[in-house]
């Protein structure tokens, strides 16, 4: 098993994050939720800005990995508000378009300020 940032990221406020950004185990890659995090901070803006922000990030960690979007088998989505939903969609589909992976996806109270928050499973053979 490999794990991926376990060195300790940051949250809000600078508070270290007890847990690896991405756990790699026998060609499966589980990445954690990502919101709209750069440098420790959510950035301003609505449920678009904040969605590319967070695919950006999930794709900057698969590729950490050595994986891609074309890797990704399953996503996870939590919006805060359900009306974002179709807003969500459509960036969504830039990214993961050609091949679209399973998805699942809740309205749910955030723990931190954002609109949106994602994680996914990638799978390519060792």
């Amino acid at each position: 098993m490999k794990r991926f940032g376990v060195e300790g990221g940051t949250g809000t406020g600078g508070q270290h994050l007890p847990f690896a950004r991405a756990v790699a185990a026998d060609g499966w890659l589980y990445v954690s939720g990502q919101v709209a995090m750069v440098e420790g901070e959510v950035i301003d803006g609505g449920i678009v800005a904040q969605s590319h922000q967070a695919i950006r990030n999930v794709i900057a960690i698969l590729e950490e990995a050595g994986y891609g979007p074309e890797h990704v088998v399953r996503c996870g989505v939590w919006l805060d508000d359900a009306r974002d939903f179709q807003s969500f969609n459509r960036v969504f589909k830039e990214y993961f378009g050609t091949n679209p992976p399973a998805r699942a996806c809740v309205v749910s109270p955030m723990v931190v300020d954002c609109k949106v928050e994602v994680d996914c499973v990638a799978w390519k053979r060792p």
